[in-house]
């Protein structure tokens, strides 16, 4: 995955003027891509920064969607290799500080430096590459000391790293964060003790941000997003009665904190992430279909009033 992104985030540079990025090589070596700090970015590296996140092996376009009969901007996501793509690349899961430096990783770096061990023991994957690469959802560039720290952390060299950068309040990072509808629902299956190994192929959509005025407020936007309007359909290999639970348990509408925007949420618990639900992280309606069966079961709904509150304050 870290060569087909790599390979990804070649063509970016090239194509950096239209995609509307800027790039820069830190004095050590590392390759930044800047996709909404200094420059403007757009709906297309939001798309790049998807597909860097998936490690090449999903894909993402933007379509149009039907929620409530009205017409809504979305993102459609699918994959062959779920477990890979979302969970041991795609899944935002290693927290990058160094030197006073804060920001969530994802990519298939992660892949290779494997920090986080009891996840990577279970999906059984690793990489071994001397080069890689790395999404990082914040609003600060990294620097040689960062690079330093997540070469350190990688066994990768410095000069083998690429960065690629936007904050969740930039149109790039919207859409890279609603782009997680699928892996949000692979997430929540290992949460839940299923083996996201099972699942042979996952497609989703989830509708677009609206872009807000800060970060905090882009946190709440995008996951009113996957919770209220993202719907996500999985084909798995199980029997009718394992699907026929795990469905019921699968949307965010399971959870006792569903129901009102996320920012509403996160402050009631004085913005702290953790103390937050985790089984609300979820798309709001999931199909589940058996490969052996052939059956579907589907739970969960959309919610437009909540999401209208959320986009349209």
């Amino acid at each position: 995955m870290n060569e087909r992104a790599w390979a990804l985030a070649d063509d970016a540079v090239a194509r950096a003027a239209i995609l509307r990025l800027g790039i820069q090589t830190l004095p050590c070596g590392a390759r930044v891509i800047d996709a909404g700090v200094n420059e403007p970015g757009g709906l297309a590296a939001g798309l790049l920064l998807a597909e860097l996140c998936m490690g090449g092996i999903g894909h993402v376009a933007l379509t149009p969607l039907t929620i409530a009969g009205e017409s809504w901007p979305g993102a459609q996501v699918w994959t062959d290799h779920p477990a890979q793509c979302c969970m041991a690349s795609q899944y935002a899961g290693w927290a990058i500080t160094a030197d006073g430096y804060f920001a969530m990783g994802s990519g298939p770096l992660r892949a290779q430096a494997r920090v986080e061990k009891e996840l990577f023991e279970k999906l059984g994957y690793e990489e071994h590459v001397a080069r890689g690469v790395l999404v990082l959802e914040t609003r600060t560039l990294p620097t040689d000391a960062v690079a330093q720290w997540v070469s350190a952390k990688s066994g990768v060299a410095t000069d083998g790293l690429t960065f690629a950068v936007a904050p969740t309040a930039s149109l790039a990072g919207g859409v890279q964060v609603v782009a997680r509808v699928v892996e949000t629902g692979l997430h929540k299956m290992e949460t839940l003790g299923f083996d996201v190994h099972r699942v042979i192929s996952a497609m989703g959509t989830a509708p677009l941000p609206t872009p807000a005025t800060n970060d905090l407020r882009a946190i709440g936007r995008t996951n009113d997003c996957v919770l209220y309007g993202g719907q996500a359909r999985f084909v798995v290999n199980a029997g009718d009665t394992e699907l026929a639970e795990l469905v019921e348990r699968m949307p965010a509408s399971a959870s006792s904190d569903y129901g009102t925007p996320f920012y509403d949420i996160f402050k009631r618990y004085h913005n702290d992430f953790y103390k937050i639900d985790p089984l609300l992280f979820s798309p709001g309606e999931i199909w589940l279909t058996s490969a052996t069966s052939g059956r579907t079961f589907h739970a969960g709904a959309l919610n437009p009033e909540v999401l209208k509150a959320s986009l349209f304050p």
